[in-house]
């Protein structure tokens, strides 16, 4: 098997000093008014590069993965054009996707204090359960967006807020609907109803042609389920003594083909979906489920990547089924489970605990908040923040993979 360099570490040394150099040369060619396109600029650079490299088959793909975005942003930078790749993002999903709406609800499920958000923008908590941006914060940015899609049960979903998306997710909510209801979150089917409302505001706000064309050009990103197994699953004899783990992904799996087929019922045209993590390498289901092991919980990730697998079937038939739907998967399994596994090769050095408090069990108000006794001063080398959610310095390694996986859901 070719040894292929971690995506991040891809990013850093081979992606990003190649955009500055095409960028460089870009405006150097503008300076002195000559013709020179970023295609035949990013084509010679590679003429450049030993040949070793070039015939390096995995190296290639990876560059290859994000060269038409690389031409398209520096196609923006050249002509001008400040506008974001897409017109806006909708978001539904659960606590790795909630930027505030359990703020407003009646839940111990919230985000809104310290020191959630202690290093976000301000060093304001907003209801992110992180202690900076998620993962889709970073893509949004990656998009071109400088502002981030309000949560639609905030006071700033409105008005010309709205244009560049609204975000439905909730935390403790999954693809199952009684899972929600335990933890008195969000449902996915009041999420869909939210989106619902949107579309009408939308529609009342720049007329039905012009929210037509947002909502056909958005990028719709679904990333919930892990709640439905670690939250509800695990530990609900009601579940777990009447349904295998394979039964209840084939539930789960039929709620996400149906809620695919009414989105694009309603407009969405471009959906990324993320997979389930590896449950069982967070720190809370190490805690719960590893009988005093401090590895991961094997048991727990074959249930994710049973999952997984058909997640990505499912995917495939919904493609073949609707042509004109753009969707595929944005697969966090590996990049997290290569963090947990080998954190000091992308530069962690902890992954069993969280940073806040004790770092094994805490997630709610009741477990991470100001006076949780034990709390990191920097969170930039532990992969969690608390005891399941990534940091942001973990969420900016997710992210990367995403801009892969997404390429063809922008372009």
């Amino acid at each position: 098997m070719e040894h292929l360099i971690p995506l991040n570490g891809f990013i850093k040394k081979i992606l990003k000093p190649w955009l500055l150099c095409l960028h460089g040369l870009l405006s150097l060619c503008m300076h002195i008014n000559i013709e020179c396109s970023p295609l035949s600029i990013a084509y010679n650079i590679f003429k450049l590069l030993p040949a070793q490299s070039r015939e390096h088959k995995g190296l290639m793909q990876q560059m290859g993965a994000i060269f038409y975005v690389t031409l398209i942003l520096l196609g923006i930078i050249a002509s001008g054009n400040a506008q974001p790749l897409v017109p806006a993002v909708i978001t539904f999903g659960d606590s790795s996707v909630d930027v505030g709406n359990n703020d407003y609800l009646e839940t111990i499920f919230k985000a809104n204090f310290p020191p959630y958000g202690r290093d976000f923008k301000n060093h304001v908590p907003t209801g992110r359960f992180c202690n900076g941006r998620l993962a889709t914060d970073i893509t949004a940015e990656t998009l071109g967006f400088t502002t981030y899609a309000p949560a639609y049960l905030s006071p700033q979903a409105s008005g010309k807020n709205l244009l560049i998306g609204a975000n439905f997710a909730s935390a403790a909510s999954g693809y199952y609907d009684e899972t929600a209801y335990l933890y008195h979150a969000i449902p996915l089917s009041q999420q869909l109803q939210y989106y619902k409302e949107y579309q009408s505001k939308l529609a009342q706000i720049i007329g039905p042609s012009k929210a037509n064309g947002i909502i056909t050009g958005s990028l719709y990103i679904l990333s919930t389920g892990a709640s439905d197994y670690v939250q509800n699953y695990y530990i609900n004899p009601y579940l777990n003594k009447f349904h295998s783990p394979d039964d209840f992904a084939n539930l789960l799996i039929g709620i996400f083909n149906n809620f695919v087929k009414d989105l694009y019922g309603l407009g969405a045209r471009r959906l990324g979906v993320t997979s389930l993590p590896p449950l069982g390498c967070l720190p809370a289901a190490i805690t719960l489920f590893g009988h005093g092991n401090n590895g991961c919980v094997a048991r727990l990730n074959e249930d994710a990547k049973n999952f997984n697998r058909k997640l990505n079937y499912t995917v495939a038939s919904l493609a073949k089924q609707y042509p004109k739907l753009k969707i595929a998967v944005f697969d966090i399994y590996q990049p997290l489970y290569d963090l947990v596994t080998a954190p000091e090769k992308q530069g962690f050095f902890e992954a069993r605990k969280g940073c806040c408090g004790t770092g094994t069990v805490e997630t709610t108000s009741l477990l991470c908040n100001q006076k949780s006794i034990g709390t990191c001063k920097n969170a930039t080398g532990y992969v969690f923040w608390d005891s399941v959610h990534p940091s942001e310095a973990a969420n900016q390694v997710l992210a990367d993979s995403l801009i892969v996986a997404g390429i063809d859901l922008v372009t």
